[in-house]
């Protein structure tokens, strides 16, 4: 018979199975899960004086888990939107415990019951397209280096990838006859992006002669470059863009901010918000409906679209200048 009781199976099941093989959540949720655990767990085996691998399911208790996030505020400095990130993993494993164990569902129904915080959402960051092209023109391209930050940087603007997304773009995902890309996102889910033909040709340049199976961008060493890596090349030539535009730097740049902005710059072609949704990803389209609701230029074209014509709102004619009505008067 399983062991029920025990805290850890159930915890190395949800990492394992539940996580990858059930929900196929990305890498990235995986991690952030992980992290919660390698916090919470101590935390409660400290409360009730036990090694971790001697806590039960129980012990996971309301109480225990409200203090763990009021010990994220207070000692760890946590803002509210960590600790409702934190909340989130605790409550998809307690679901996972509770359909999986009905011994335990008042207990998962308890734990789940524990609210989110409220918080304050904030506005995207984005660059506008003079910014977006100062950062462009700040990579040395007669060097290999500076050739392959241009094509990066090109590509995130162009095709609005994350940063995960650009570092595992293998050479093969690459279609050159169609100008397209297919890449690899959230979820293991594959989406198509039409790509320009400056944007083709720089990647080209970058996949030179190797093997269609390895990636496209790569490092100093020719190892593939990592996200932590993008996001370092980005802030540096961000912070080189300051000098010719020096409203950059009333902005924190990442390439995040570039996918926002590749996004923003979309709905302001007149793409549809829907097509957009696609480009990017997105699983709903709440999320891509942030950048109609941010973006105060997009608002001021359908503002302008729906204004009233000049006629209705000119000043009425002075019935002098209407002989039409002076006739009808003195035929009176």
């Amino acid at each position: 018979m399983p062991d029920h009781a025990s805290l850890g199976p159930w915890v190395r099941r949800f990492l394992l199975e539940y996580l990858v093989t059930e929900r196929n959540l990305s890498i990235n949720t995986q991690r952030s899960y992980r992290d919660m655990l390698t916090l919470l767990l101590p935390y409660v085996a400290d409360r009730f004086a036990k090694p971790v691998d001697r806590l039960t399911v129980v012990d996971l208790t309301p109480a225990v888990v409200r203090e763990f996030l009021l010990h994220l505020e207070t000692h760890r400095r946590c803002g509210a939107a960590t600790r409702n990130q934190r909340l989130a993993g605790v409550h998809a494993l307690a679901q996972f415990i509770g359909e999986n164990s009905p011994e335990h569902v008042d207990w998962c129904g308890q734990v789940r019951l524990i609210p989110f915080k409220k918080t304050v959402q904030a506005g995207i960051t984005y660059l506008d397209k003079p910014e977006m092209d100062a950062i462009l023109a700040s990579p040395d391209r007669k060097t290999p280096q500076g050739q392959r930050d241009y094509a990066l940087l090109l590509f995130l603007y162009n095709s609005g990838a994350r940063a995960s997304e650009a570092a595992t773009l293998r050479i093969s995902d690459v279609d050159w006859h169609a100008r397209s890309v297919r890449i690899l996102g959230k979820g293991n889910k594959r989406r198509a992006c039409p790509l320009w033909s400056s944007t083709i040709e720089q990647v080209r340049l970058c996949a030179g002669t190797r093997e269609p199976e390895q990636h496209v961008f790569v490092n100093r060493n020719g190892q593939p470059i990592t996200r932590f890596g993008i996001h370092t090349l980005v802030e540096r030539h961000a912070l080189a863009a300051r000098g010719p535009t020096p409203s950059i730097a009333n902005k924190k740049v990442s390439p995040h901010v570039i996918r926002h902005t590749a996004a923003t710059h979309l709905l302001r072609a007149g793409v549809d918000i829907n097509t957009i949704r696609a480009w990017l990803g997105h699983v709903s389209l709440r999320t891509t409906n942030i950048y109609a609701e941010t973006d105060l230029q997009t608002k001021a074209r359908a503002l302008a679209a729906c204004a009233p014509a000049e006629e209705a709102t000119a000043a009425p004619k002075s019935w002098r200048q209407r002989p039409d009505v002076m006739e009808f008067l003195r035929s009176l």
